[in-house]
This record gives structure tokens, sequence and C-alpha cells, in this order.
């Protein structure tokens, strides 16, 4: 394990060439988004950390415009699947037809088969539909009649949803949304802002398309490269924490046992220290320090802390829960 001045001070060399060619990705999706730095920042603290993110918004928030223009910074396949009521998990994952030719089946890929997944408004496709999703983004494979099929690598899901609608949508289930690394929130844009999107947007000349930064091998070479770097004993506790005090409010002087109907399980400390070192590689360090933890904990764990109905009767949300547990938890 690296620890020592230095290992330290080459992984932070390395940390800084990873960081410019991540700044210019930024820099591509931000001449398309306008705002939503944050939301940018979280999305790539994501592919950095090799898991799948959910972004949530109001409709017209640039949500699907976010995930495709990521996909244009990143010289990867890429595929949108707009999920409906009726859709059927073939539609996604493929099917085996029969050819006369050759008196033989042969399988037809669907679009998961790609890089980089859209999933439009996630929640409006059917539970069987929901399964299929949940192997590809757990396993990294699909399975077709039987016979088990790879994905390519890197493999991402950024999936959409709309938190004002429920009539037509099926809610994802725990155990789906716990494969999310990250839930992001994307919230109305400033007056400012928007007054940039409608000089933009409403001119005669469109925002050129941004042009590939990073390919395939770049990405996976960034994710093993964020691995790698350095997370004191002292921070994986203090991640480990967080997660704890979800299960365990009590022992941290918090009285939300009645809030708090299940914690976040393992997977989101995993997540959370992950998160944390990429979020050190965007700022150019090859070690993680307490603020990375901090800046990523509400994505990692505002969809793992499920809420008990008196919560939900006080309209005490996860997100507030996860403030005070911020709050209170000793940063070493």
């Amino acid at each position: 394990m690296a620890g020592t001045d230095t290992e330290i001070s080459a992984l932070n060399r390395r940390a800084r060439e990873h960081a410019a060619a991540l700044a210019a990705v930024r820099s591509g999706m931000e001449t398309v988004i306008i705002g939503q730095q944050a939301v940018i920042e979280q999305v790539l603290a994501a592919v950095l950390a090799g898991g799948h993110a959910l972004l949530e918004g109001v409709p017209g928030i640039a949500k699907t415009l976010t995930v495709s223009t990521l996909a244009h910074c990143l010289d990867c396949t890429f595929a949108r699947i707009q999920f409906t009521p009726d859709l059927l998990p073939a539609d996604i994952t493929g099917t085996r037809i029969y050819d006369r030719h050759t008196a033989a089946f042969r399988t037809i890929q669907g679009p998961i088969f790609h890089q980089i997944i859209l999933a439009d408004e996630v929640n409006r496709a059917p539970p069987k539909v929901q399964s299929a999703l949940l192997e590809a983004m757990q396993e990294g494979q699909v399975t077709i009649q039987g016979e088990t099929y790879p994905l390519p690598r890197p493999f991402f899901v950024l999936a959409t949803q709309n938190p004002l609608e429920s009539e037509g949508t099926y809610p994802l289930p725990e155990a789906q949304l716990d494969r999310f690394m990250l839930k992001i929130r994307m919230e109305y844009p400033t007056l400012d802002e928007e007054v940039a999107i409608l000089d933009r947007f409403t001119a005669g000349d469109q925002p050129d398309t941004p042009a590939p930064v990073l390919d395939a091998p770049g990405v996976a070479e960034l994710q093993s490269f964020v691995r790698s770097v350095y997370a004191d004993p002292g921070v994986k506790r203090y991640a480990a924490q967080l997660v704890d005090a979800t299960r365990h409010p009590a022992e941290y002087g918090l009285d939300l046992g009645p809030m708090i109907a299940s914690g976040a399980s393992p997977r989101a400390s995993l997540a959370l220290l992950l998160c944390g070192k990429a979020h050190a590689v965007l700022a150019g360090r090859g070690y993680v320090v307490p603020d990375d933890i901090r800046a990523l904990a509400p994505a990692v764990l505002r969809h793992r802390v499920l809420l008990t109905f008196e919560a939900e009767a006080d309209d005490l949300t996860s997100e507030e829960i996860v403030r005070k547990i911020l709050a209170v938890v000793e940063v070493p």
C-alpha cells in the first residue's frame, strides 16, 4: 500500500496529469451545459469510480443532454434507451432469431451492448425490464435465452428519472437503487444561468458538439489509477463511520432511530471511498482527504437510507438525515 512521501508524490504527479485530461472533458461538457458544475463533477466521479449514476430532476433541466454530452466527450460507444411501459427485456438485451439462410439460430444483440447507456426515464419500465437492467449493472453481463454474454468495458448506466410524475411509473426497487453508485439531484439553474441558456440556445448558431477527449482505454486507465489513490486509515474509518451512523444513529448522539427503516449497505462504504478517490483525482491529488468524502456523501447515501412512515409523516427526507450525520460524525 502506498503511504511513503515518495509514493504519494508519485501519485500526485500522475493525478495532476489525469486532472488535466479531466479538465478538458469538463470544459467540453460546459460548452453545452450551462451551470450544473456540481452535477458534471459528480457524473465524472461516477465514471472514474466505475459506477452507475441516477440523475433525478424535473423535465427540461438537461438530464438527457448532460449524459449525451458526456458520451461525446468520451470516445466510447453510446446508446440511448427510452424506457416506456411497453418495453420488453429483449428490447434491451437482444434476442435469438432463426436464420433461414444458415438454418441456425443467431443472436441479435440489443442496445445494452454499448459502453455508455442512457436509460432515459428508467422508472417507466416494468419490473421484468428492471431485472434485465439489474443483471447488466451488477454483473456486467446479460442473459439471452439461457446464454450469457459479457458487456463491453468500460460499462456505465447513466439513468434519468422525473421525481414529479407517478402515473405510469414503476418505482425502482431498493435492490436496484443500491446498484447506482450515485443519485445525483439536478436543480433549477440560477437566473443568470437561465439567461445564458436563452442566449446560447435561441441564437442562430447552436453550440458545437464537443470533441472526444478520452477514449475507452484512457477511461479504463483512469479507473485503475483511481483505485490506487492513497487513503489514510483514518479517512477510511471516517467513510465507514458515516455509513454506520445510518444504521446506529444513537451511537453518534442522533435521535433518528424511529426515522430510519434501514441504513445504508456495505456497498455504500465502498462507493463512498471510491468516489472520494475519484474526487481527489479531479482535484489533481493522489491522496484522499475528508472533504473528498464529504463532497460526495449526499449523492452516495441519499438513495440508500430508507425512511419509516413516521419520518415521511414528519416530512423528513433522507437528505436531511445525511446532513445531520455529516454534522455530528467527527472529521479526522
